[in-house]
Parts: C-alpha cells; sequence; structure tokens
C-alpha cells in the first residue's frame, strides 16, 4: 500500500488547505458533533428564524481543518490484521469482547463494545482452504456470540446462541473451528442482542484470499471500509468525520476497497470525481462488472470495488444521505476523501 507521510500530504495538498484558513478547531468541532440532529431532535436551524451564515462557514472551515491537521495520526485507521499463532496446520486467532470509552469523533467518547479494544476488531485475513481456529473469551457484562457473516461454516459453528450453541457467558470462552471454504470479502460480529452490540462497535472483517489468483486484480492498496450508523452513530471504520482519515495514493494507480455495512441503514457510498467498478457482492465475484459512481450498500452486504485514480486532486468521498454525512455546523459521520497526487 502506498505510504505518505503527514508533511508530504500537506505540501501536496497545499492549495486546497489554502482555502480552509486558520483558526482554532477543536472547540468548534466538540461542539458541532454534540449537536448533530437526532431522531429526538429533528428540528433544524432554519425552522427557527434562519441560520448564521458566518457560524455556519466557520464550523465547515473547523472540520477540515481538523481533518486536514490530523491526517496520518491515526495509523490503524484503515485496518490492522490480526495476529495468529499455528497449532500444527491450524491458524490460531484470539479475540476479546470488551466494554470501554471510544471517541468517535472529537469530543464525542461513548460507551462502546470492542474486539480486542478496537472499532472494527482487527481483520481476520486467511487463505482458501486453511483451517481456522478463534478463540472468544468474553470480558463483557452481557453474553455473547460471533457470527462470521458469509464464511461457509459448519452449522455448529453459525454463531447463534441458543440455535447451534449456547451463548458466551460473561467470562467464559468459546471456540469456532472450520476450514475457509469460500474466497471473498466477509465479516464477524455479535449475533446476540446483535442490535446493540453490532452498532455498539463488535464487528470486523473476515477476508478470504483465494489460492488461485490469476483473476485478481493487481492493486495498489486494498482498503476495508465498514459502515455503521447506530451504536457509535455515522461512521466509517468506528470514527465519524472530522476524525476520520483519507486514502492516500498517486495518478495512475488502482485501489480495491471493500465496502462490509454493519449498520441499521442503507449507505449509498459516493466517490466524487471518478467511478468506481463494482467486481463482487457479498464475497462473490460478479461476472459482469459494471460502474457507478454512488453504490447502495444495504444492511449485511459487503461490495468490492476498483478505482483508477487518474485525476489529481482532494476528492470528497462519503454516504449520499446527506444527514448522514452534513449539517448546519459542517461535515460529519460518514465522510473521507480520496488524495490523489502527481
Amino acid at each position: 500500500m502506498f505510504n505518505l507521510t503527514r508533511r508530504r500530504f500537506l505540501k501536496a495538498a497545499a492549495a486546497v488547505g489554502a482555502m480552509f484558513g486558520a483558526g482554532a478547531a477543536g472547540s468548534k468541532i466538540a461542539q458541532a458533533n454534540n449537536t448533530q440532529p437526532t431522531r429526538m431532535n429533528m428540528r433544524l436551524p432554519w425552522q427557527d428564524g434562519g441560520v448564521d451564515w458566518k457560524q455556519m462557514d466557520a464550523e465547515h472551515e473547523a472540520g477540515v481543518k481538523y481533518f486536514l491537521e490530523n491526517v496520518g495520526k491515526d495509523p490503524n485507521f484503515w485496518g490492522v490484521q490480526l495476529p495468529f499463532t499455528m497449532d500444527g496446520d491450524v491458524k490460531v486467532f484470539e479475540l476479546e469482547c470488551v466494554e470501554a470509552p471510544w471517541e468517535v469523533s472529537p469530543g464525542n467518547v461513548l460507551d462502546a463494545m470492542m474486539y480486542n479494544g478496537t472499532i472494527p476488531g482487527p481483520t481476520i485475513r486467511v487463505t482458501e482452504g486453511e483451517k481456522v481456529r478463534v478463540n472468544v473469551t468474553n470480558k463483557m457484562n452481557q453474553s455473547h456470540g460471533v457470527h462470521f457473516h458469509g464464511v461457509h461454516t459448519p452449522n455448529s459453528m453459525d454463531g447463534v446462541p441458543y440455535v447451534t450453541q449456547p451463548p458466551i457467558q460473561p467470562g467464559t470462552k468459546f471456540t469456532y473451528e472450520f476450514v475457509a471454504k469460500n474466497a471473498g470479502t466477509h465479516m464477524y460480529h455479535s449475533h446476540h442482542n446483535a442490535a446493540e452490540q453490532t452498532s455498539r462497535g463488535l464487528m470486523g472483517a473476515f477476508i478470504i484470499d483465494p489460492v488461485d489468483t490469476t483473476n485478481e486484480p493487481s492493486v495498489n492498496g486494498d482498503y476495508v471500509m465498514l459502515l455503521n450508523d447506530a451504536g457509535i452513530g455515522f461512521a466509517l471504520n468506528g470514527r465519524g468525520f472530522p476524525a476520520t482519515q483519507p486514502i492516500i495514493t498517486k495518478k495512475g494507480d488502482r485501489i480495491r476497497i471493500r465496502y462490509m455495512n454493519e449498520g441499521l441503514q442503507i449507505h449509498p457510498m459516493h466517490l466524487h470525481g471518478m467511478y468506481q467498478m463494482v467486481i463482487a457482492k457479498d464475497g462473490a465475484r460478479l461476472p459482469s462488472p459494471y460502474l457507478v459512481d454512488t453504490l447502495n450498500i444495504a444492511p449485511g452486504e459487503r461490495y468490492d470495488v476498483l478505482v483508477d485514480c487518474q485525476e489529481p486532486g482532494v476528492w470528497a468521498f462519503h454516504c449520499h444521505i446527506l444527514s448522514h454525512a452534513e449539517s448546519v455546523h459542517g461535515m460529519f459521520g460518514m465522510v473521507t476523501v480520496l488524495i490523489i497526487q502527481e
């Protein structure tokens, strides 16, 4: 994957950054993130006599400035792989379910549920045909169960408490073991009180690489983007703008993005300036890839897309249900950017 230091990025994006000006961003960002409209408070500023356009512009500017100043400060935003040990020919992974505070966006700290202390949980990545063992330790105050969404497992390993297994009670462990049969982009998440547990952070990517890579696209970067909208709010990979991170690449590069919707709502993901080529859905390669600039992703769906990075610049990248991405206080939630350098 192409890496770039924050200094080099700021130099490359200087022309864009000049538009944003200066000023203290922190307090404005915290205030904006705590005043976004919700289902319980849908009355908007213009319904109460108008918008202070100067204040609106200042809060928009502060958000973008904060985003730019924090490029590269969250090196794990695009995911880390879960390490494993070997037990004979079995790859052994360890997951711990914990409850802890999580800062979704500046000043917006929520009580979350996490695998191994992060949202999303670390990516489990294996190769088709490998034997996999996942030891799950529950350190939460609720029972739990892990479902490997899209992965073809034996029924006893499907992870649905009282259907295929007992719940993993607080302070206990459970072991999942199976062969990674079907290559593709999959997920793992809670399947016990899932509307709360998954939306509060118990989610992660499970990628099975094919043995035969003949038809795999050659890419310069491979990015996982988990979408969420409920327990921790509108978020990409567990963070809401301006705490998200950009994808940074070069003109002429081709990148792969693996979308995974772990939320409760649909999210039409829109990339400015260029097409996304959809090559796979729910882990299965499509016989006829197709081009979109906006891809509608329902809960539980996964899509793999390729992006040919041809036009240099800073390109907005966001959910196009606009109440998930922007308000009078500025951009928030499901927003990032794609940076293409010369």
